[in-house]
């Protein structure tokens, strides 16, 4: 299985010193995720999976962004690491880590788009079990299912993530004074939508992930020490969210039905 240039392929946690279990902890109560140690060498990374596929990582902020709060990164697919990252380059946006390998996993860079968002490009090596690109599947609960970027100027962030990563207008949706809410699709289905920044203090990527019941994951977040934001709100297409922070202050949303079915 090798997965198509555009599509989200890793979501990545970067969470506070001395918080890796307790975040790990957090997303298994949440999401049923199954949180291990990589066993990387010389580096505390942990993998996030959900029913057998890999679906995040989770690991400490690395010393460059220490003073941030803790945030989500979201990885897109890209078929020439080197060349998305000076295409990143050429159409005004930043490259933040150069591209490197990770052995047995691929090519990757971190990067930030002409308004600051930060984000990731993976080029991805076949694996025979085909669990590349499992992280994001909108059928399955535990995945992500939906990516959203706030940003101070959303149609100039459609057109550069349109020329890098070939994405296509979907359905405006009108927000009234919050302005539009631009759907986008990768090969012929949407993925995501782009707005303003609304609430958020700096332009970013916020990751949604698949729960079967809404309600029930708002009570999950609240008991186990997360703040819920908003929600829960019904959205086209009848499913609900809710956007929240995790206890140590990084932010994401769930999907999916309100009550679980």
């Amino acid at each position: 299985m090798t997965i198509k240039h555009g599509r989200p392929c890793w979501y990545e946690l970067a969470t506070g010193e001395g918080k890796l279990a307790a975040a790990g902890s957090f997303y298994r109560e949440i999401l049923g995720w199954q949180v291990e140690d990589s066993g990387m060498e010389g580096f505390d990374y942990h993998l996030a999976k959900s029913n057998g596929d890999m679906v995040a990582g989770l690991m400490v902020m690395p010393p460059d962004v220490s003073e941030m709060p803790p945030f989500w990164m979201i990885y897109f697919a890209v078929d020439d690491a080197d060349k998305a990252a000076a295409d990143i380059s050429a159409a005004g946006g930043s490259i933040h880590r150069p591209p490197e390998n990770i052995p047995g996993t691929g090519r990757f860079a971190i990067a930030a788009d002409p308004q600051g968002a930060a984000f990731g490009i993976m080029q991805l090596e076949p694996m025979e079990n085909g669990q590349d690109g499992a992280a994001f599947d909108q059928g399955k609960a535990g995945h992500g299912n939906w990516n959203e970027l706030m940003s101070t100027d959303p149609e100039a962030g459609f057109t550069f993530y349109s020329d890098l990563l070939g994405w296509q207008k979907s359905t405006p949706i009108d927000m009234g004074e919050m302005g539009t809410y631009q759907l986008f699709s990768h090969d012929g289905t949407d993925i995501g939508g782009m707005m303003g920044l609304g609430d958020a203090p700096v332009p970013c990527w916020m990751p949604y992930f698949g729960v079967n019941g809404v309600s029930p994951a708002m009570d999950r977040i609240k008991t186990h020490g997360g703040n819920v934001l908003h929600g829960p709100q019904e959205v086209p297409g009848g499913a609900f969210i809710a956007i929240a922070q995790d206890p140590q202050g990084a932010h994401f949303a769930v999907v999916g039905p309100k009550e679980t079915s």
